[in-house]
């Protein structure tokens, strides 16, 4: 633990203002925002998507590009160990260079993206050792194995010898703390550094910083959109909207008891635990005029007695005994050796107008199923009977001529729409392919009109992908597999990566639609609050077989496996 007063800021932001320069002229992204950091403790930066965290955590490193951004005031005052304190923004980039690295490090939100991919791990953390102070290559190479068993990667020798792509999401992760602490820094940013993760690894992430925290003795600035995350790992925090702070405080303070409107509408997004309210809150909801939504539904089979009467009826779903296989080693000659079993001897029924929640970490196979199921990825052995036919058994053509009936909404919307076709043209062409109405007005019409269901307007047909925010492109999306007239959907994590208040209104939509359009979903996610909200029944997954499968009140409330127990413990809360 290092000698710094702890009465004594570590970090001082001062009114900092931070401006690009657009096509439609500046556009203020930072307004005065200020914020005290002190050794040993975290300071979390909690905020949607847009509201000015990240510009606020590049600011502080300089590492916004001078020729589109402009930090048009404030300090950014820094405790040096030699020379007190010192203004970042004042400093010339050679100055700043030896604070990078040597005494501020950062972790981004999207390790895959940060790391190069075409250097091995340890020599991107070796080289953080050589600039910064002078070590040897042996010695370099001699701390980065320390810092990977620091960060508790398992086997440091072989990790130090991979590439990027060869390591899961949170091995990423944690190389990228690696590099964050190579040099023994006194700050640590760490922006977005467990979205999208799984919660068992976002656990461990989160562990993982504050026993470094309490062991070197450095800040923390946490940057985050969920403020359950927030509590697990900071003491104190501001919440940010529209790149200026609304509240900041104490961490118990601030989300024991919020004073800002915008404070409680983040709080009352995240989906409960204890209760599933016919609708979540969102933003607006405490912003324009008070609350709409309704009181809480208690938890329990009551909330969807119509899918108890349908399970006396034929299933819309049976998957039985299916298995995926992929090739996972090769001889010589490109003949299979091994095999990776993705989903390995599977089943279970889905009842019409239910929603089936599938939950399990990355890699345990519940994407592979999902697009096993939808005949994207064809099984190696098992049946998918949807409607009493095999859907496994059927020709190109007649399985082309069902394709209308079930539809995918995938994670990313923007790597599911092309970049340069407009959306409306995006949503039309399926339906002309299908032969879906008669022709081009009946088509435009029926789009235009889902596009309103979805919450987005007529105009938004002639728009680019890029011109929507991923909360709106995920709207398209559900609108254009809608489009399909379809029965069944899977929606594989399709609100994973989206901001706890867009993920509000996105499954509020799903829930909406299902009764208005009379749908059955299989839902997919990693996060079991999620899947609690949304579904009838969950079924858990691990290592590509099914390892439990309940009622979703019931599997939350009394869990039969170890494995499902810890998902649930693993879940943030306050």
């Amino acid at each position: 633990m290092r000698n710094m007063k702890d009465s004594e800021p570590l970090l001082s932001v001062r009114q900092l203002s931070v401006e690009f320069d657009t096509s439609e002229g500046l556009v203020e992204a930072v307004k005065g925002v200020s914020m005290d950091l002190y050794p040993g403790r975290c300071h979390g930066l909690v905020g949607e998507s847009g509201s000015g965290k990240s510009v606020t955590a590049l600011a502080i490193m300089r590492l916004l590009s001078r020729s589109t951004a402009r930090i048009s005031s404030g300090e950014v005052l820094f405790r040096h160990p030699r020379k007190g304190m010192i203004d970042l923004l004042s400093l010339s980039d050679k100055e700043m260079q030896e604070i990078r690295g040597r005494y501020a490090g950062m972790v981004f939100q999207e390790p895959m993206t940060s790391l190069n991919p075409v250097h091995r791990c340890g020599a991107q953390v070796s080289e953080v050792v050589l600039q910064h102070t002078g070590a040897g290559r042996a010695r370099a190479r001699q701390k980065a194995l320390a810092l990977f068993d620091e960060v508790q990667l398992p086997d440091p020798q072989r990790i130090y010898r991979a590439w990027p792509h060869e390591l899961s999401g949170g091995q990423k992760q944690r190389v990228m703390i690696a590099m964050a602490m190579a040099c023994d820094p006194l700050l640590l940013i760490a922006d977005e550094p467990t979205t999208a993760l799984d919660v068992t690894v976002q656990s461990n992430i989160l562990k993982l910083i504050h026993r470094l925290r309490e062991r070197h003795g450095m800040g923390v600035l946490f940057i985050s959109h969920d403020l359950g995350v927030i509590h697990s790992v900071a003491d104190s925090l501001s919440v940010m909207r529209h790149g200026r702070v609304v509240e900041d405080g104490q961490r118990d303070s601030v989300l024991k008891a919020p004073g800002h409107p915008y404070t409680k509408a983040l709080l009352a997004c995240k989906p409960p635990l204890d209760a599933r309210p016919r609708r979540l809150a969102v933003v607006e909801d405490f912003l324009e005029g008070g609350l709409r939504h309704e009181a809480p539904v208690p938890a329990g089979p009551d909330k969807t007695p119509g899918w108890h009467k349908r399970q006396a009826e034929e299933p819309i779903l049976e998957v039985k005994s299916l298995s995926s296989h992929f090739v996972s080693k090769r001889n010589l000659l490109g003949r299979p050796l091994a095999y990776h079993k993705a989903v390995d001897d599977i089943s279970f029924t889905v009842y019409e107008g239910e929603t089936l929640g599938l939950v399990g970490e990355s890699g345990c196979g519940k994407t592979t199923l999902g697009r096993s199921i939808m005949q994207l990825i064809r099984a190696r052995s098992g049946q998918v009977i949807y409607r009493g036919t095999d859907l496994a058994r059927l020709s190109d053509g007649r399985l082309r001529r069902m394709r209308p009936k079930f539809q995918i909404i995938f994670q990313d919307p923007y790597a599911s729409l092309t970049p340069g076709i407009r959306i409306g043209r995006a949503i039309m062409e399926p339906m002309r392919l299908h032969g879906i109405l008669k022709n081009r007005e009946e088509r435009e019409e029926r789009i235009m009109y889902l596009l309103e269901r979805v919450g987005m307007e007529r105009k938004h047909y002639h728009r680019y992908p890029h011109e929507f925010s991923g909360g709106q492109r995920q709207r398209i999306c559900i609108a254009r597999a809608l489009a399909m007239d379809p029965e069944f959907i899977v929606c594989d994590e399709s609100v994973s990566a989206l901001d706890v208040s867009v993920q509000a209104q996105v499954l509020n939509l799903l829930n909406e639609l299902k009764a208005g359009f009379d749908l059955t979903y299989i839902f997919i996610s990693h996060d079991l609050s999620v899947v609690k909200y949304m579904s009838d029944r969950i079924m858990v997954m691990r290592d590509g077989r099914m390892v439990e499968l309940n009622e979703a009140d019931q599997l939350y409330a009394s869990p039969q496996t170890e494995y499902t127990r810890q998902l649930i413990a693993a879940l943030p809360s306050f």
